[in-house]
């Protein structure tokens, strides 16, 4: 297990490299550069400016500095537009808003969409099947730019039951929390019925009923155990989709995270912060992967790394 983990670990650099590579060559094929917005400046002052974050340098020579100073440092850079800030400063102080939301997304993901899978399962071609499907289909049909300002006016501002945005307290955390983490649950309870559904017909399943043992231990001791790798499977992807989901959610609810900077870096041609927030949200989903293949040891006992 040790030297399979090792392994993996050392396999992300030059997975990160290629990420990078990627990313740095198009955001300098975009026309246009990070001072171009501004208002007009002299050529002369424009020359200082590009000099001064080295812009004028060759672009290997830009991503070759990069990479050096990440790998000495752990330095990412200066931000174009918050000049007085780094990358690492705007990550330190966001990031964690962001994994704040994406993890309660999770988390309402999980509670919801699991138990909700299991039970359509159970109870296929039922009216507990069907409307359990029925919150599925319409939780992947309404996009978070559409479900975040409904329930903004009917549990804020019609009701009053909660606060239109920012984030701080509890309270705040509902509305976008949901909002990111309904059309996960919708996800995860279709893919849990699905994945329960082929366990319930295995060999098994039938000699356990056979033997016995009552439908509350079948499911739980036999067919949840393998019923539920496919779901874990997606689990570590899923953390990693939510946190980037935050993009949208965040700006709806006027959430403080990372999300705000990822877009506006990108309209501000913000090359560090682009670069550095793609590496990031590369890297969780790189570790989620790697936890998820770990899980599978403990829960499937057939399944060893060597």
């Amino acid at each position: 297990m040790h030297r399979y983990i090792l392994f993996r670990v050392v396999g992300t650099i030059p997975v990160l490299l290629v990420l990078s590579l990627i990313t740095f060559l198009l955001m300098h094929a975009i026309p246009g550069g990070p001072f171009d917005i501004e208002k007009p400046v002299p050529p002369q002052v424009m020359a200082n400016l590009e000099k001064k974050f080295h812009l004028d340098e060759p672009l290997w020579r830009q991503y070759r500095d990069y990479v050096w100073g990440i790998v000495r440092h752990f330095d990412f850079g200066p931000s174009y537009a918050s000049r007085s800030r780094t990358v690492k400063d705007i990550i330190r102080d966001h990031l964690p808003v962001s994994a704040q939301l994406g993890g309660l997304a999770l988390l309402i993901a999980m509670t919801i969409g699991i138990p909700l899978g299991i039970v359509a399962a159970l109870k296929q071609n039922t009216y507990l099947d069907y409307g359990s499907m029925f919150f599925a289909v319409l939780g992947l049909s309404i996009p978070n730019l559409v479900l975040g300002p409904l329930l903004i006016r009917v549990f804020a501002l019609k009701f009053h039951i909660l606060p239109v945005a920012t984030w701080g307290t509890p309270q705040h955390m509902i509305l976008p929390a949901f909002t990111l983490g309904i059309s996960s649950s919708a996800f995860l309870a279709r893919l849990t019925r699905a994945s329960m559904l082929q366990v319930l017909r295995e060999d098994y399943i039938r000699t356990a009923t056979a033997k016995g043992l009552s439908q509350r231990m079948v499911v739980l001791r036999h067919g949840l155990k393998n019923g539920l790798i496919p779901v874990i499977t997606i689990l570590g992807p899923t953390f990693a989709v939510l946190i980037t989901g935050t993009f949208i959610v965040e700006p709806i609810f006027a959430v403080p995270g990372l999300g705000r900077y990822f877009i506006t870096s990108i309209s501000n041609r913000d090359y560090p912060v682009i670069m550095g927030t793609t590496l990031l949200f590369g890297s969780f989903i790189i570790a989620a992967n790697l936890l998820v293949d770990i899980t599978y040891a403990f829960i499937d006992p057939r399944i060893r790394y060597r």
